[in-house]
């Protein structure tokens, strides 16, 4: 049983915050800004709540973040390159139709239910069960609030498919990578992290 949550524990992300995310296009789990991934749980995603065996199902996972920085510090983490082309990726900047409440992984509650901070550098095996039964357990949340390790633990989420119907019909940015105005700003996320734009 998991340890008892206050109201300090949760994290309501309201509907004017707008939320970034990196998504690819083409590859494997090429998807549409606003739609969830439904098959996993994936070996690379740290906080999947997806039933092992990988496969699709009904439980569905995406991953944003506060700041455009932290989406690409998580995106192109495997090899450090921004590459703009890579798996048709695009940048989308949303907002929600109604608020989101997420269970807050930066504060005191992974302690008193057995885990720490490790929760969001740690294995990332370890990171799903917990994703799993904290998902299983509150099943009035959706998702999960937690530091991005890439980002010098910025805030970055994980919905889970309880707010699919709660994404608004049309997002506020949502251009390509390789859109020429986002060079710059890429370049410069690229020397704060110490990637190198492709």
């Amino acid at each position: 049983m998991l340890a008892a949550r206050s109201p300090a524990d949760v994290v309501v992300v309201t509907r004017v915050t707008t939320l970034w995310r990196i998504y690819a296009t083409t590859g494997p789990h090429g998807a549409r800004w606003d739609r969830m991934r439904h098959y996993g749980p994936l070996a690379t995603a740290r906080f999947d709540h997806h039933v092992a065996p990988a496969a699709e199902q009904a439980r569905g996972a995406l991953y944003a973040g506060l700041a455009i920085q932290t989406c690409v510090a998580e995106f192109f983490q495997d090899t450090r390159v921004i590459d703009r082309w890579r798996r048709g990726a695009w940048l989308v900047g949303f907002r929600l139709a109604r608020e989101a409440r997420l269970l807050d992984l930066s504060g005191t509650w992974p302690t008193r239910a057995g885990a720490s901070q490790a929760i969001s550098s740690g294995p990332r095996v370890l990171a799903r069960a917990w994703a799993v039964a904290t998902y299983e357990a509150f099943s009035d949340l959706d998702g999960l609030w937690y530091r991005s390790s890439m980002d010098g633990g910025r805030p970055a989420i994980v919905l889970n498919e309880r707010i699919e119907t709660g994404l608004r019909a049309q997002p506020d940015v949502n251009l390509p990578l390789s859109h020429p105005g986002l060079a710059l700003p890429l370049v410069r996320m690229g020397r704060t992290l110490g990637y190198v734009l492709a």
